[in-house]
């Protein structure tokens, strides 16, 4: 009675070794198979490359398209696999495992999946492209990269962000290089003495001559308020952009040559006024006040 467990085992190793041994053949060809589509893989994925990049520049479609070449012939080759191994039945009942298991990583990695399919969009729609200025969620700087997960900025301040597809798609993009050129805004303030008809000339006359400014038709000029101690305008022109002199240089020699330009017209450009009146409820007349000259209390008289 000890003696049939042990033959039981016996057996069923002899005939797991039978089996074992009559898919050597097959194995061998399996193996033979998988080095072949390895090689077709590798082949079909340069050479779709190859032709991909004569037809386009697209960098993440590219690497999106060829990566799926590369999957699909090693997938072919994996069905050629399994029936050669006569494995072909029990595909239906791994099928139904991956199933399962591909909606749990599903919910575990939604996020990784939400960048991927929002790199694939952007590759399709094209905001931006390397190399241009864009700013995404208060984030401002040269798009130094991009692939199907996510999009790396180079700020102007010298640090690299890394920025999730999914993130980009749903923000709102600003891109300051499509158009080639950007505006300059300044607020200024003259003092209520100064011709106002001066001014506007002297300021158009000073943007209109300064090298670097762009579309001179269109600069723009308009009073905006009576403030406390000035009189409100801003000038609005063009420059290119991206390109030298850049946006901050540019600002910078306005703002000089205005200034130069007023002085040289004598326009004010005043400081704040603050008028003190001490005659409300509650408080004492100036002529009432007494003042500590020297040391010495004196009484003021404004009679």
């Amino acid at each position: 009675m000890k003696e049939e467990p042990v033959q039981m085992l016996i057996q069923k190793l002899e005939g797991w070794l039978d089996a074992f041994i009559s898919l050597i053949p097959n194995m061998a060809v399996t193996l033979l198979l998988l080095i072949i589509f390895l090689v077709l893989a590798n082949l079909g994925s340069k050479l779709f490359t190859k032709l991909f990049s004569k037809a386009s520049n697209n960098e993440a479609l590219r690497h999106l398209f060829s990566t799926v070449v590369y999957a699909a012939i090693l997938g072919i080759g994996f069905f050629i696999m399994l029936g050669v191994l006569g494995l072909d039945k029990a595909l239906t009942s791994v099928l139904a495992g991956i199933g399962v298991i591909g909606l749990a990583l599903g919910f575990a990695f939604r996020d990784i999946a939400a960048n991927f399919i929002s790199g694939v969009i952007l590759a399709f729609r094209k905001p931006f492209k390397i190399g241009e200025i864009i700013a995404v969620k208060d984030i401002m700087g040269k798009v130094s990269k991009i692939d199907l997960r996510i999009t790396v900025i180079e700020t102007f301040q010298g640090q690299e962000v890394y920025i999730p597809n999914s993130d980009v798609l749903q923000g709102v993009i600003y891109n300051f290089s499509v158009l080639e050129k950007r505006r300059i805004d300044l607020a200024v303030g003259v003092s209520y003495a100064d011709n106002l008809e001066k001014v506007e000339d002297v300021v158009l006359s000073t943007i209109k001559n300064l090298e670097g400014v762009i579309d001179k038709d269109q600069i723009g000029f308009d009073y905006s308020e009576f403030d406390s101690s000035s009189i409100n305008f801003n000038i609005r022109f063009w420059i290119e952009y991206p390109g030298e002199p850049g946006y901050l240089k540019m600002r910078n020699k306005a703002i000089k040559a205005i200034k130069s330009a007023f002085d040289e017209q004598d326009i004010t450009i005043p400081f704040p006024i603050r008028t003190l009146d001490f005659g409300i409820k509650g408080g004492q007349k100036l002529s009432q006040m007494e003042l500590n000259m020297n040391g010495v209390s004196k009484e003021v008289d404004t009679k």
